[in-house]
């Protein structure tokens, strides 16, 4: 057999024992940012307690994610292929959009919000068991420190107060730049240059009262924080 020959048997045995997905890497990650972009929204809206709004916006995250659950259960891409907690994510997020659901019908936005943030930690757990990091992921981390700073109350901790601002400003600081660093795939988008420059200048400004030494500033800029994120995330998050 000569060389020509021997590389298209190679090629053609390749072919038969890699199998053929029906959904790329690429595009696996496209449907479920996709679905999640619906999810955000609902998130948003149930926060500020817009009851029509959010129960839109879930129907939409529950069409988007029944798509991904009755594709990927079938022929899931790549990267969950292996995934043997799949089919439980699957449940989970269907039970928490179910939940939600009934919780909005009963005006009751404050508890599907709730219901709502576990559909973050669910999607979060998927990407982590299979070594995903992607935009979303880093906003997801910088959302629960900056969680913790905005329950922090500074002036409480008295000379251990400004210890802890600067610690905390710190862990701010390196995950915002991650984000930075690394933008969403919709960055061209011309709103998110705005949005993320808001959110940098909220990071920015803790820190620097941090370094400063300034707790009164610091503590004017906690409050701060929240809306500049929110506002990124709710857009591409």
């Amino acid at each position: 057999m000569n060389t020509g020959a021997k590389m298209l048997a190679v090629a053609l045995a390749m072919s038969v024992a890699m199998p053929a997905w029906a959904v790329t890497f690429r595009e696996g990650e496209a449907q479920l940012r996709q679905a999640y972009g619906a999810y955000r929204a609902a998130l948003f809206l149930s926060n500020q307690g817009k009851q029509a709004e959010t129960a839109a916006a879930l129907e939409k995250f529950d069409g988007a994610w029944s798509q991904i659950v009755a594709g990927w259960t079938i022929d899931p891409p790549p990267q969950y292929a292996e995934d043997t907690a799949l089919a439980e994510t699957f449940t989970t997020v269907n039970g928490l959009i179910a939940a939600a659901g009934q919780q909005v019908g009963a005006g009751d936005l404050p508890t599907a919000h709730l219901t709502l943030e576990e559909v973050r930690e669910a999607v979060a757990a998927l990407h982590m068991r299979n070594d995903i990091v992607g935009f979303s992921d880093r906003m997801n981390a910088y959302h629960a420190a900056m969680k913790e700073v905005l329950e922090t109350d500074f002036l409480a901790l008295g000379d251990a107060g400004m210890a802890r601002m600067q610690a905390e400003a710190a862990v701010l600081e390196h995950l915002a730049a991650e984000i930075l660093a690394h933008p969403a795939p919709e960055a061209a988008d011309p709103a998110y240059a705005p949005l993320a420059e808001g959110f940098a200048a909220s990071v920015k400004a803790f820190g620097d009262a941090a370094r400063a030494g300034d707790l009164a500033a610091g503590i004017a800029a906690q409050s701060g924080l929240k809306v500049p994120y929110s506002k990124l995330f709710a857009k591409f998050g």
